[in-house]
């Protein structure tokens, strides 16, 4: 099981608040076309749910992958509170519910990350996406942030995959 620790944790807020800060069009641009200012921000939360789809207990090279990446979060952040502002590093608590992905739900994932890869490669919005799917793996596995997320993320995938399966 995956856990999370301050650092990992800030370390996925920074991300969060650098794509927000890098996004932001100005309140004149934003209050003319909403929709379409708010629809740039898509690619990251896309694959922020894939981020966070991830630290779902998924297996072999997807979920050590995501592990690795957890794992590097966390002490990259743990060094930059105890070094960078003089803060204590520690693990957070774990979400309480865990809603494992079923077998058809594995197999969303492993469509949903051919699609991720093939999107951060040739899309314009490359950057967007590996940050989203960064930050949720940083934050999907903590209870009080983004935890919520995981829980109806799953049952989508296995719902979807239930559906897609169930039919052939």
């Amino acid at each position: 099981m995956n856990y999370v620790t301050y650092g990992g944790v800030t370390v996925g807020l920074c991300l969060l608040i650098h794509q927000i800060v890098t996004w932001w069009p100005g309140r004149k641009a934003l209050m003319k076309d909403p929709a379409r200012r708010a629809a740039e921000l898509l690619p990251f939360l896309a694959s922020w749910c894939y981020g966070c789809l991830t630290t779902l207990g998924v297996g072999g090279l997807i979920g050590t992958a995501s592990s690795a990446a957890l794992g590097l979060s966390n002490w990259l952040g743990d060094v930059a509170l105890v070094w960078g502002v003089g803060g204590e590093s520690g693990q957070l608590a774990a979400r309480p519910t865990f809603v494992p992905l079923s077998g058809p739900g594995v197999a969303v994932m492993l469509i949903l990350t051919v699609a991720v890869v093939a999107a951060a490669k040739k899309s314009a919005h490359g950057g967007a996406i590996k940050r989203g799917a960064w930050c949720g793996i940083c934050l999907g596995t903590s209870a009080g942030i983004a935890g919520f997320a995981a829980v109806p993320l799953a049952q989508g995938a296995n719902w979807l995959g239930g559906t897609v399966y169930g039919a052939l």
